[in-house]
């Protein structure tokens, strides 16, 4: 095999190359290690003296109180402020024997830390351990200490008198803009972070952040006064101090203290199950074409094919409806459609779970009609990803070719049905862009990328290589695609713009030259200014061909001469996908992410568009079906959930980050990534204001709920507040809050708009006076009895029990309570959308999960009616549109009929109907449904008739076998599973180990079958 010899060099600097990868990564990954560490350890240091000057302030404040009788002990809350600050935990003995729980004496501050540091290094657990209080002894009379109103029974007055010196971040922005820029990594990164603390780390942290000589002396007039500590093995307390009972728990680390509310008599007793609500997808906008290629085709159903995210998404784009094939665990790479057009094969990329378990790439076929799965190959022959595929066409589609995205390119052949690779072989180091088999010599496969095409002959289980020579003409950077003619012979389209046909040579070759039927160059065709990126070979023997640089589409008659062009306008990006389309129709996808629907008469028309960089930030509409998005390709896109279409565009000079609605619905509020934001009509998108808050990347913006203030989130550490008048037209700056220690992540308003609960990226919980001047609220219990407008904050009591075990306070990017108050809805850094109970303050609840994005859930949003969640995906780009439906368990079978009952879904995995309307179904009298063909039993779906007020919802049938979450067949409980295939789990999360772990497989395609009809 000639040619192996040649790529021999290539093989040695691309092993070394590699070398040299592996060790940039090594090195890459200590540096963030590092930087880790120094983050926690500033904001550690900072906390502490924060809580140093609070405790000072209070005790001169206190000292001023006990002169004139009302005075309570200010050295017991210093001294339990300090321990709080290190790391330990106060709190009073058990009711029961205080001999079973580990109590350590703390006698300093600094052997405190000490004895922590000498524990074995590992992750927090989070327990909830409950430390109810004793009564004291006769011979204790405890501190008396005046009740502090609570902002929701007063709200004038929030806290006490504000003391004369100020706290070390209030001090002035300069120092808190110094310890944001050191905090930077944080709650918005693309994956989980791999930082873990040594014993050694721990150690450098306590002498860095180590003020116990500043605090010995307070410590030491509060000797008497001290209380036991909880071991701090116990990584997460239930404890009670003076201020009223709280829960502890802990990242990297650092304790985070929510204050229990006062109606909550027993916290043992909450118990968070899961929701009865469920989602299923609905929809999916988007498109990845920016660095995909010939994956836009029509079906015979007049469904289009293509894919995002993890989603192979099929959409008729005459009757405005979608189903999806979500048996993906990763970002889908490549597509191929079988030659009966109805059996399609996906690959998908290598992944990475929470837990850092390998996802394998692997191809699955499947059925485009029942969207079942009917095989998976190449769990663990592929490496990276599949890179491209291709049926063959002179069996009929027997055998499958895949190209992995390995270093050397294997090129595999597999009977797919059977599931056995027949032949394996490398090809080369350098890219690889197609593979395809001869439509006519079933033992001919050509592969074609960067300087090269080969021609295979594939013979049993072996391939033999025969490269094509270029000869007198101009070798090309990339061969970009290729088609075959009517003939046999060979096209091809190269990134000079050229078309050349090799055709097969039946002279025999001089001694050496190779075997007989090599293919040689025959003709040379100019086609395009720039690359010929796409070909396309038409049903009438003619060619479509897509330009790269010049945009242009051109049809070439049978002997290849042009006949007619047309030029994609330049907003549409470059060409990446020509399809075949209805008529004289033709598909065309593009490196912007539209898809294209077209002719050379009439022009263009999209039919599908998404934004084409990391997506962050997402707004709904307070009384409408819309919703906003923007991103960092700087696009403002309005979507229309209802008629799922994009109601208008607006192009910022800087990238989107975050947005708000104005609750009249009359203007939105973007910020971006370099400090400024803008105020657009919600109609005409035209600009009503501009302002600038730093010049930092905006985190959040959150009008309050009469519109009357407008909250602005930064990362440099502030709050900015704005008056707004003339239903958010005009806005003049109120106030700043100064405060917290790194970046700002998510805030929500009070139902009053007179106080502010903040997250930040070292995980503190903030409470703002906004009436008296944006004041820090010291005394933190107080704020435990709002009842706030939104819950958006990922910290809270009411929210603390969707953090898994273990997390390094990264996982959860954001959340959001629905508006009836009912679920929680979350967005992980592992590609999951979470459905949780609200309130949710149980550890480890449980929740439903969802895979559909294939990148980090940057974002979730429900409509104004929660009748649907919205998420958006990070790098993937995606937007979901989830279907909020309730499960209910009023099934009784019987011999001739399945008894439905309103909002029904019986299968743990939904299966999938045509996307219905928003608005509420017409009442309609009951007939006969209609007679469904039945091709399989695994396809049967059963239509019932519709009453009055009922939901057309997803059916799973009962005792018989259908489509399960990944595609697979579930037998029936008559029938035992498949010996070759492992028995699938549900979607919904039981399991008290983690909360946020992904499951193996993934949620249910979200429209299989028959799509269900209305009776007329």
């Amino acid at each position: 095999m000639d040619g192996f010899a040649g790529s021999l060099d290539d093989s040695i600097s691309a092993a070394s190359a590699s070398d040299v990868q592996d060790r940039l990564s090594s090195l890459e990954l200590r540096v963030q290690q590092q930087e880790d560490e120094i983050t926690v350890m500033k904001a550690a240091l900072a906390d502490v003296l924060r809580r140093l000057a609070l405790s000072e302030d209070s005790a001169a404040a206190s000292a001023k109180k006990q002169a004139s009788g009302k005075g309570q002990n200010p050295l017991r809350e210093a001294y339990s402020m300090s321990c709080i600050a290190n790391g330990g935990s106060s709190g009073r003995k058990s009711h029961r024997d205080s001999s079973n729980i580990s109590v350590a004496k703390k006698e300093t501050l600094s052997s405190a830390a000490k004895s922590g540091s000498e524990r074995k290094r590992e992750r927090p657990a989070m327990e909830g351990i409950k430390e109810k209080e004793e009564p004291p002894p006769a011979n204790e009379v405890p501190a008396s200490s005046p009740q502090t109103p609570s902002p929701s029974s007063h709200p004038p007055s929030p806290h006490p008198p504000t003391p004369q010196r100020q706290t070390p971040e209030s001090k002035g922005p300069s120092s808190a803009k110094s310890r944001g820029s050191s905090a930077k990594r944080g709650m918005e990164r693309s994956q989980s972070s791999t930082w873990d603390s040594g014993e050694d780390s721990r150690n450098k942290l306590v002498k860095a952040a180590s003020t116990s000589k500043l605090l010995a002396k307070v410590a030491k007039n509060a000797e008497k006064h001290k209380d036991p500590v909880i071991s701090q093995a116990k990584m997460s307390t239930r404890e009670r101090n003076q201020e009223g009972e709280y829960v502890k728990m802990f990242m990297r680390g650092r304790p985070i203290t929510m204050f229990i509310p006062s109606d909550v008599e027993n916290s043992d007793d909450i118990r968070t199950e899961l929701p009865p609500e469920r989602l299923k997808l609905e929809w999916v906008y988007g498109y990845r074409g920016r660095d995909c290629r010939a994956n836009v085709y029509l079906l015979p159903t007049g469904e289009i094919v293509y894919f995002i995210a993890s989603v192979v998404v099929l959409f008729n784009y005459e009757e405005r409806t979608q189903r999806h094939y979500l048996g993906h665990t990763d970002c889908v790479k490549c597509l191929a459609v079988h030659p009966d057009k109805i059996r399609i094969a996906t690959g998908q990329i290598a992944g990475v779970d929470k837990d850092g378990r390998p996802l394998q790439p692997h191809v699955r076929v499947w059925d485009s009609v029942s969207l079942s799965t009917l095989q998976m190959i190449g769990q663990g022959v592929f490496e990276r990803g599949v890179g491209s595929l291709a049926f063959s066409k002179a069996d009929s589609g027997t055998h499958l070719s895949v190209i992995d995205d390995s270093n050397e390119h294997m090129l595999t052949v597999w009977d797919w049905q059977k599931k056995s690779k027949i032949a394996e072989i490398k090809t080369t180091n350098e890219v690889v862009l197609a593979v395809e088999f001869h439509p006519t010599d079933a033992n001919t496969i050509v592969t074609c990328g960067k300087s090269h095409i080969f021609f295979w002959t594939w013979s049993g289980t072996s391939l033999a290589r025969k490269q094509g020579i270029f000869g007198k003409y101009e070798k090309p950077k990339f061969v970009q695609c290729l088609a075959f003619l009517s003939n046999g012979d060979i096209l091809t389209g190269d990134s000079g713009g050229v078309m050349l046909i090799w055709s097969r040579s039946n002279v025999e070759p001089a001694p050496g030259k190779g075997p007989k039927g090599a293919f040689q160059i025959s003709r040379q065709i100019k086609a395009h200014d720039g690359s010929v990126f796409t070909l396309c070979q038409m049903r009438n023997g003619t060619l479509l061909t897509g330009g790269g640089k010049d945009h242009k589409i051109i049809l070439w008659d049978h002997d290849l001469n042009p006949e007619r062009e047309i030029e994609v306008p330049d907003q549409y990006g470059t060409i990446r996908a020509v399809a075949e389309g209805k008529g004289e129709q033709f598909l065309v996808g593009t490196s912007r992410n539209f898809i294209l629907r077209g002719t050379f008469n009439d022009g263009f028309q999209v039919e599908v568009q998404g934004h084409t960089d990391e997506l962050w930030g997402l707004a709904t509409h307070p009384f409408r079906d819309t919703f906003l998005t923007c991103a960092q390709d700087s696009q403002v896109c309005l979507w229309n959930a209802v008629d799922h279409t994009l109601e208008w565009t607006r192009l910022l000079d800087v990238h989107g980050h975050c947005a708000d609605f104005h609750p009249s619905g009359a203007v939105v509020a973007i910020g971006t990534k370099s400090g400024k934001w803008y105020a657009l009509d919600a109609e005409t998108r035209d600009l009503v204001a501009i302002h600038t808050d730093g010049n930092e990347q905006l985190s959040v913006m959150r009008y309050s709920v009469d519109g009357a203030l407008l909250a602005v989130g930064s990362h440099d550490n502030f709050i900015y507040l704005y008056t707004v008048s003339d239903n958010g037209r005009k806005y003049s700056r109120y106030g700043k809050c100064t405060g917290h220690s790194s970046y700002i992540t998510h805030l929500d308003w009070s139902p009053d708009n007179k106080f502010i609960m903040s997250n930040s990226g070292d995980y503190e919980i903030l409470y703002w006076d906004i009436p008296n001047g944006c004041k820090l609220i010291r005394n933190r219990s107080e704020c435990k009895d709002i009842d706030w407008a939104t819950y958006t904050c990922v910290l809270g009591f009411h929210v603390f029990g969707v953090w898994p075990e273990g997390s390094d306070g990264t996982d959860i990017n954001a959340l959001i309570r629905s508006h009836n108050r009912k679920v929680i809805a979350l967005a992980d850094d592992f590609c999951k959308v979470h459905l949780f109970q609200y309130p949710c303050s149980r550890f480890k609840a449980p929740s439903h999960k969802y895979g559909a994005h294939s990148s980090h859930v940057t974002n979730v949003s429900f409509l104004h009616r929660d009748s649907h969640l919205i998420s958006t995906g990070g790098k993937d780009t995606s937007i979901m549109q989830w279907r909020l439906v309730e499960k209910t368990p009023s099934l009784v079978p019987s011999d001739s009929a399945l008894g439905l009952s309103d909002t029904l879904m019986l299968s743990p995995s939904p299966r999938g109907v045509a996307s219905l309307p928003l608005t509420p179904l017409t009442p309609q009298t009951p007939t006969e449904p209609p007679l469904l063909p039945l091709a399989t039993s695994t396809n049967a779906v059963i239509t019932p008739p519709l009453t009055p007020g009922a939901e057309v919802v997803d059916i799973q049938e009962v005792g018989l076998t259908g489509p399960t979450a990944n595609g697979r067949q579930e037998s029936s409980p008559d029938s035992p599973p498949p010996s070759n295939e492992p028995t699938l789990t549900s979607d919904s999360t039981l399991s008290p180990k983690d909360s946020l772990e992904p499951s193996d497989d993934t949620a249910t395609p979200s429209d299989e079958g028959t799509p269900f009809s209305l009776p007329c």
